[in-house]
C-alpha cells in the first residue's frame, strides 16, 4: 500500500504547467510521473532551505542535487536530467535566462556583434557561433587593462599576423572560412566606429582555384533504391521518406528541410515556400509525389504544437536539425544497399539528372535557387560524354 502523496512545496504552482510541458514533448505517463516526483523533491528542498522561486538559479539546483547525493538517495537526478525542468521554469519566468548579461566590455561587444550577425546579416545560428568564436579569439588576444576591447591601434599587420597563425593549421576550405569570418568582424568594428580604417580590405584572400572539382553525384537507380528502402507504414519511415523526397526531387538543402514549417505548405496552390540562405524565401511548385509523401507523414504524425514540419520521434519531441536530416540519408544507405550518400549529394544528383534531360544551366539554377549563374556552371562538367565530344586533339598526339 502506497503512502500519502507528498506535497510539492514551493514548486506547487508549477506542477500542472510542467506536466503539460512534458506531455507536449512526447514523454510517456510513467516518465512524467518520475519527473514530477523530482519537481516535488525540489519544492520541498526549497521549503527547507527557504529558497523562493525568484531565487532559483543553476547554483541553487546544484545545491539541491548535492543535498540529494548527501542524503543517500540511491539514484538522485543529475543536472542533465533536469534539462526539461530548467527549460520549463525559464519559460515560466521562475529562473533567469540561460545567457547571463555580459559582464565585461569585451563580452558586451561580442554580444552586440552576435545580434548584428543575426539581425543585419541574417546568418544561421551555427554560422553565427562560428563567427563569434573567431571574434572572441581575435579580440581576446589583444584585450588588456589598457585596451578592454582589443581594438585600439589595430593595424593591417595585426590582422595579417593573426590570419597567418589561424590558416597555418587548417585546410584550404577552413582557411577561406577564417577569411570570411575575420572580414565580417572588421566590417562590424568599422561600422561601430571602433576602427578608423576599414581594415576588412586588409584581409588577404586565400589562394586556390574555385570550382575545380567535378560535383559528386549518384545515379537515378541509387536514388530510387534509397527511396524504396523506407517502410512507409510507420511514422519513422513515412517521415524519413518525405525528407528524402524533398532532398531528391526538389534539391533542398538539409537546413531548408529542417526549417520547413506547416505554413510553408500551400496545398491549394500546389506550392511550397523554401527558406534558404540569408533569409531568402522562394516559392516553388510542389510535385504531386512529394505532396503525397508529406501528406502521408503528417497524417501519421497527427496534431502537434509548434510550427515545424519535421519533428524528432523520441521525447522530448522537438524540431529536427540539419544534422538529423543528414543522418536520415546516412542511415538509409546501408539498408538500401547503396554506397554512402550525403544529403547534399542528392542535390547534385538532381542537377545532373536535369542536365541529362536537356535542361539549361539557367533552368537548373532556378530549381536549385542559385543567386549566381557561376555557381550553376560547375554542373556543365558533369556530362563527361558531351565534354569528350568537344575536346580538341592534343597537338602531336591522338585523341
Amino acid at each position: 500500500m502506497s503512502g500519502p502523496r507528498r506535497k510539492p512545496g514551493r514548486m506547487g504552482p508549477f506542477v500542472e504547467g510542467y506536466r503539460a510541458h512534458l506531455l507536449e514533448r512526447g514523454y510517456t505517463p510513467g516518465t512524467v510521473r518520475g519527473k514530477l516526483k523530482v519537481l516535488g523533491q525540489l519544492g520541498r528542498w526549497m521549503d527547507d532551505e527557504d529558497v523562493s522561486p525568484g531565487q532559483l538559479d543553476l547554483g541553487a539546483l546544484e545545491a539541491f542535487l548535492a543535498a540529494r547525493h548527501a542524503g543517500g538517495e540511491r539514484r538522485p537526478a543529475s543536472m542533465g536530467e533536469l534539462a526539461q525542468l530548467i527549460s520549463h521554469l525559464r519559460e515560466a519566468g521562475a529562473m533567469a535566462p540561460e545567457r547571463p548579461s555580459p559582464s565585461t566590455p569585451l563580452e558586451r561587444l561580442i554580444d552586440d556583434y552576435r545580434g548584428w550577425l543575426m539581425s543585419e546579416r541574417g546568418l544561421a545560428a551555427a554560422t553565427v557561433l562560428r563567427y563569434e568564436k573567431l571574434a572572441r579569439r581575435f579580440l581576446g588576444e589583444r584585450a588588456s587593462a589598457e585596451d578592454a576591447l582589443g581594438t585600439a591601434a589595430l593595424t593591417g599587420a595585426d590582422v595579417s599576423a593573426f590570419l597567418s597563425r589561424e590558416c597555418g593549421r587548417v585546410s584550404l576550405g577552413a582557411a577561406k572560412g577564417r577569411v570570411a569570418e575575420l572580414r565580417s568582424l572588421l566590417r562590424f568594428l568599422h561600422l561601430r566606429g571602433l576602427t578608423a580604417i576599414a581594415l576588412a580590405e586588409a584581409v588577404p584572400p586565400v589562394a586556390g582555384w574555385r570550382q575545380t572539382a567535378i560535383p559528386r553525384t549518384v545515379s537515378r537507380a541509387e536514388v530510387e533504391r534509397l527511396l524504396g528502402s523506407f517502410d512507409r507504414s510507420g511514422l519513422r519511415g513515412a517521415r524519413n521518406f518525405a525528407i528524402v523526397m524533398l532532398l531528391a526531387r526538389l534539391g533542398l538543402r538539409s537546413i531548408e528541410v529542417a526549417r520547413l514549417e506547416l505554413a510553408d505548405l500551400h496545398w491549394r496552390a500546389g506550392e511550397i515556400t523554401v527558406r534558404g540562405k540569408a533569409r531568402r524565401a522562394d516559392r516553388l511548385p510542389l510535385p504531386g509525389d512529394v505532396g503525397e509523401a508529406l501528406t502521408a507523414y503528417l497524417s501519421l504524425r497527427g496534431r502537434h504544437d509548434g510550427d515545424q514540419v519535421f519533428l524528432t520521434l523520441r521525447a522530448p519531441t522537438r524540431p529536427m536539425t540539419a544534422a538529423m536530416v543528414g543522418d536520415v540519408v546516412r542511415h538509409g544507405c546501408p539498408r538500401a544497399g547503396v554506397r554512402h550518400i550525403g544529403a547534399h549529394r542528392l542535390r547534385h544528383a538532381l542537377a545532373a539528372e536535369l542536365l541529362r534531360e536537356g535542361a539549361s544551366l539557367i533552368e537548373i539554377g532556378q530549381v536549385l535557387r542559385h543567386r549566381d549563374l557561376a555557381t550553376t556552371a560547375i554542373y556543365a562538367k558533369v556530362d563527361l560524354g558531351r565534354l569528350r565530344g568537344l575536346a580538341q586533339p592534343w597537338p602531336g598526339g591522338s585523341r
